[in-house]
């Protein structure tokens, strides 16, 4: 299929007594304001995804069924490869929660009294700059080709950078409207469906920056998950 190649509640509690109750990064992540939207600034991360299990003893389906999938020539069952351990090793907790499927990104964002966002959405908060007094380079209302503006420096893709595989929320550059790593890192969930597929958009650190431009469209399966696939959510401002 083209489009694919273009922790018990427990655990979670351990996960977070290891963060301290007032660790940054268990908690939502800090939101910008993008027209009526407000927005995760950064990916949802391994402590936050934590707190939703911790709350609903929630069990995803990668854990279910044995692990995660990674891209090798074909796609690889990963045993131990979940959220938590996204590459089945430990991991620092503000990595982006990976090997999510479609319903559990929504049900996390639901859960938190938001959303996943549409393509659209998605896509004018990331090509699009929309501050009103925006830091240099960035120039208001201007179009950008791709989520970190005129080039993708400083966004963790395949071509050498700092980051081997997922970067930690807020680590790459900032790029348009302030937003982290809405070009490259991991994959996001999107609402927009087409059958039984939703679409992702971004690209991802297994890729080339050629992913993070506009016109790319990959959907996938709603019920995959793989190690380079997050999200983040969007809520209408108060």
């Amino acid at each position: 299929m083209t489009h694919l190649q273009t922790l018990w509640p427990s655990v979670a509690l351990a996960v977070l007594a290891g963060l301290g109750a007032g660790a940054a990064w268990a908690q939502e992540p800090p939101a910008l304001r993008v027209g009526a939207l407000l927005w995760d600034r950064t990916e949802v991360t391994v402590a936050q995804f934590a707190r939703f299990v911790q709350a609903t003893g929630r069990v995803t389906q990668a854990e279910r069924e044995g692990g995660g999938f990674e891209y090798v020539g074909g796609w690889q069952r990963r045993p131990g490869w979940t959220w938590r351990q996204p590459d089945g090793q430990p991991v620092r907790d503000d990595v982006p929660a990976v090997h999510l499927n479609f319903a559990e990104a929504q049900a996390y964002c639901q859960w938190r009294g938001a959303r996943l966002p549409t393509a659209a959405e998605w896509q004018s908060a990331a090509y699009v700059e929309q501050r009103s007094d925006p830091p240099a380079p960035f120039q208001r209302a201007r179009p950008y080709p791709y989520p970190t503006g005129e080039t993708p420096q400083g966004a963790n893709t395949s071509d050498p950078d700092p980051w081997p595989r997922a970067a930690p929320a807020g680590a790459t550059a900032a790029g348009v409207n302030g937003l982290f790593d809405m070009g490259a890192n991991v994959w996001e969930w999107v609402q927009d469906a087409q059958g039984d597929e939703r679409r992702t958009m971004g690209g991802s650190w297994w890729y080339g920056a050629h992913q993070m431009r506009a016109d790319v469209v990959a959907y996938k399966p709603a019920s995959f998950y793989a190690v380079y696939i997050g999200f983040r959510c969007v809520r209408p401002v108060p």
